[in-house]
């Protein structure tokens, strides 16, 4: 006798439904709570720290401009390495947490109490600090938090912005003198071989810029259409790619070629080509800045540029580069730097060059490949050479005792009293003012072989760095 299953009350799934949903929402906004609580925390303490250097500062007097800069930089330093955190990111941060805490305690509170996130109090004292009476900027805060509380970051930004203009006593002019200033170029390398070139400045240039671009671009898509055409109507005459005109054949050896690039592609390698390969208007050195060529420091696995991997390629020490555009940088490379690392642990243990040129400096930026200086990403090749012992206390001038640093860093580092010790295998030891210790190992270096089933596996061979090769 077949058993007729029992219906379901729709009413109670939903209500099954809602109650899991509901307990998911509170569980979230909870989690989001405690995090902003654990961040305010935070930024409480980044404020204190940048209070506790400005009265380091005020003790300094009247001693130099880099002098003063000192209490900041070093505790930005310290911080920057204990957190893994780039130190003039720290920096920045030591400044914005004071002014947040200090000029925005409304905001502050609002965010220590879970009612508003860090992306909010960002957008707030983003727009205030456009405000420079603070009568006015209580009264900005006060309207724009109230809206905040109760909205998304992505509406709160152009509220703020129509506040902070409401209240602004500078005229639109007068303010856009001040942020041309600002204006700069900065560069972000994202995976697979791919980075992004951002450059802010007046509006009217930079959409100007695009709208060129734009124009140029489908300029070339409107002849690649012309072609097409042309092509479509040379086949339907029997013209073309095995064709024929009086009994002869023409084009057959020559394969149609057409432009299957996007729009966006095009702006993107017009605008590269130029900045690569054209001279500036304005050049003040008297046409010196058209000789000045773009140079990077490439690092291959040889396997890799014989085609038997394809993998292991590096730009700077920053991100990978695809093995196509490595073969053709190395083409027109003017030398070469061989890298031997060790078969088993990938450390580098010597370079060679065939030509005379200045050994350790191309050794240490191949086993250190950018600034040594914790949590720093500057080239080692746009570094400094730096003694860890001081030359003048008998430091050698090898391998041993050198490694690259970055101007910023090579500074702090001896004004701040920061130690450093080698260590085997090229680790270094720095010791902060503070007392407390940080290792930095060289990047690690993975070794590329070949498929196993397509030849013998060869010996180890030495990975091989490109130098300043024409771009």
């Amino acid at each position: 006798m077949d058993e007729t299953p029992e219906p379901v009350d729709e009413c109670d799934g939903r209500d099954e439904v809602a109650r899991k949903t509901a307990a998911f929402v509170d569980e979230i906004v909870e989690s989001r709570r405690m995090v902003a609580e654990g961040q305010a925390r935070e930024a409480a303490a980044m404020a204190e720290a940048y209070a506790y250097t400005q009265e380091q500062t005020a003790l300094l007097g009247s001693a130099t401009v880099k002098t003063r800069e000192m209490p900041l930089r070093a505790m930005a330093a310290e911080i920057g390495a204990a957190t893994r955190v780039n130190d003039s990111t720290v920096q920045s941060r030591l400044f914005e947490c004071h002014r947040l805490v200090t000029e925005y305690s409304p905001t502050f509170e609002a965010w220590r109490a879970g009612k508003v996130s860090q992306s909010h109090t960002k957008v707030i004292v983003e727009f205030g600090a456009e405000l420079p009476d603070p009568q006015a900027r209580a009264a900005y805060e006060k309207d724009v938090l109230d809206y905040a509380v109760k909205t998304a970051t992505g509406r709160l930004r152009p509220y703020a912005q129509q506040v902070a203009d409401k209240l602004n006593p500078r005229t639109v002019q007068e303010r856009h003198d001040v942020a041309v200033r600002t204006r700069r170029v900065w560069m972000e390398d994202h995976r697979d071989g791919m980075s992004t070139l951002g450059v802010e400045g007046p509006a009217a240039e930079i959409h100007g810029i695009y709208d060129r671009l734009t124009q140029q671009g489908r300029e070339i898509k409107a002849t690649d259409l012309r072609a097409r055409r042309e092509a479509a109507e040379q086949r339907a005459c029997g013209v073309g790619s095995g064709g024929s005109v009086g009994g002869e054949d023409v084009g057959a050896d020559e394969p149609e070629w057409f432009d299957e690039r996007t729009l966006n592609e095009i702006r993107a390698d017009v605008v590269m080509d130029m900045l690569l390969t054209a001279a500036p208007t304005i050049d003040p050195t008297g046409g010196g800045l058209a000789a000045i060529r773009a140079s990077v420091q490439v690092s291959i696995p040889a396997t890799t540029l014989t085609g038997t991997t394809s993998g292991g390629a590096e730009l700077n020490g920053k991100c990978a580069i695809d093995p196509a555009t490595v073969r053709i940088l190395t083409g027109n490379a003017p030398g070469f730097d061989r890298v031997f690392l060790h078969p088993v642990t990938a450390e580098v243990l010597t370079t060679d060059r065939y030509t005379p040129t200045a050994g350790i400096k191309r050794f240490l930026q191949a086993r250190y490949v950018r600034c040594a200086f914790p949590g720093c990403r500057r080239p080692a090749m746009r570094s400094e050479i730096d003694h860890h012992q001081e030359y003048a206390n008998g430091g050698k001038t090898d391998g041993d005792n050198l490694g690259p640093c970055c101007a910023r860093h090579h500074v702090t580092r001896h004004a701040a009293g920061w130690t450093v010790e080698q260590l085997p295998g090229g680790r270094l030891k720095f010791t902060a003012p503070s007392g407390k210790v940080y290792i930095e190992d060289p990047p690690p270096r993975v070794m590329f072989i070949p498929e196993p089933d397509t030849e013998p596996e060869p010996e180890p061979q030495p990975a091989r760095a490109m130098g300043s090769p024409p771009f």
